[in-house]
């Protein structure tokens, strides 16, 4: 079992400060996994619950203090698991926190989109919250205590098939391929169809699959709209549902002059490239696709992403392009200072792109390829 990067933060928290840990992240990626982990260093008896079932259901919705009181009597941990399901978790975990401040709480939710929304006003500043994604080559390579030579020789594997947990642990490629199969029918959609009213659950799964195709690409939500039959305002939800559910995540243009820069269009991309490639059926070998690049770009943000959370480090990212062709795959802005970066999959020379420079004179630039990526996602 790789440790997650992010046990070790979260075990100190549990020890300095009784605030409620909430640990967010897609289905599958080794939340309950981190939870068992974390509890086997926590001393006392924990209570662990699923709110995928209904026993507890309706004393966690009473806010009623003597029924939670003795729903959590003789334990001095409690856990809850896909707390989204849970009606009005906030304010009952409130009246946890503040009546029962020596119970240490964890709680785990695969959905932002109903969690945070229940949560976020009840409990705040009683909250400490992390994010948990797919296995980043960061943990990996701690865990192997790989160089970046053993990472390069992953490529091929991790672009093709991923990097959730339980796939580490498999070899045969066609059982990865069935094992993403089945998260993509079982897990992929469950809590975006259950706790939003979705009226077109088959619109859904056609705009994923269209956004899969689309991957480093400008979105038109217009043309998404035409092609899936459905108006605009409908697309865009979607695909905001498909973001707090950590299927997804975007890119905006950056722009400080909006004449000359396209900003009107996101890009798009998978937090996981095994589910990407499960939901369009293409899993061949590298060195036989025409989408290479593309994988290859999404496989870079998305580590990158995973580093700085993981790390802590708060900035803003983007994409810059104008309307005149110049463009950067991938923009960080930070207290001010603008870095810009091409990222290739062949290990070819990158030219500066003048009108970056010419527009952002302190900016920089720097090419991102399998010479020099390890650095930049470890």
């Amino acid at each position: 079992m790789i440790k997650r990067y992010i046990h070790q933060s979260i075990a100190q928290r549990l020890q300095e400060a009784k605030k409620i840990i909430v640990l967010y992240g897609a289905r599958q990626v080794g939340k309950t996994t981190l939870i068992k982990s974390l509890l086997k260093d926590m001393p006392g008896k924990h209570l662990v619950i699923n709110a995928d079932r209904q026993e507890y259901i309706d004393v966690l919705t009473s806010r009623n203090l003597s029924l939670l009181a003795g729903l959590v009597s003789g334990y001095d941990v409690l856990v809850i698991d896909e707390a989204q399901r849970v009606p009005d978790i906030g304010i009952n975990l409130k009246i946890l926190h503040d009546e029962l401040p020596n119970l240490s709480i964890i709680v785990s939710g695969s959905s932002s989109l109903s969690l945070a929304n229940r949560i976020k006003e009840p409990l705040t500043g009683r909250t400490w919250t992390y994010k948990l994604y797919p296995i980043s080559t960061l943990e990996w390579q701690q865990d192997q205590s790989a160089n970046n030579q053993e990472i390069k020789f992953k490529l091929e594997e991790w672009l093709r098939f991923g990097m959730y947990p339980e796939l580490m642990s498999i070899k045969n490629y066609n059982e990865k391929k069935e094992y993403l199969n089945d998260i993509t029918e079982a897990y992929l959609y469950k809590d975006i169809l259950a706790l939003a009213k979705i009226k077109y659950p088959e619109k859904l799964r056609q705009l994923l699959r269209l956004l899969a195709l689309q991957i480093g690409d400008l979105v038109s939500i217009h043309e998404l709209a035409i092609q899936l039959q459905i108006n605009r305002d409908t697309v865009i939800n979607y695909i905001d549902l498909l973001e707090k559910s950590f299927v997804i995540f975007r890119l905006s243009g950056f722009s400080k002059n909006l004449r000359k820069e396209v900003t009107s269009m996101d890009k798009i991309y998978f937090y996981d490239l095994g589910i990407r490639n499960a939901i369009i059926g293409h899993f061949s070998e590298l060195d036989s696709r025409i989408d290479i690049g593309h994988l290859w770009e999404n496989y870079i943000l998305s580590e990158r992403m995973k580093k700085l959370e993981y790390h802590k480090i708060y900035n803003n990212r983007f994409f810059w392009r104008t309307h005149s062709g110049a463009e950067l795959d991938y923009v960080e802005e930070m207290d001010g200072h603008l870095n810009g970066y091409e990222i290739k999959w062949r290990n070819k020379k990158a030219r500066k792109p003048k009108t970056w420079l010419a527009t952002y004179e302190s900016a920089t630039f720097k090419l991102i390829n399998q010479e020099n990526f390890c650095d930049f996602i470890t």
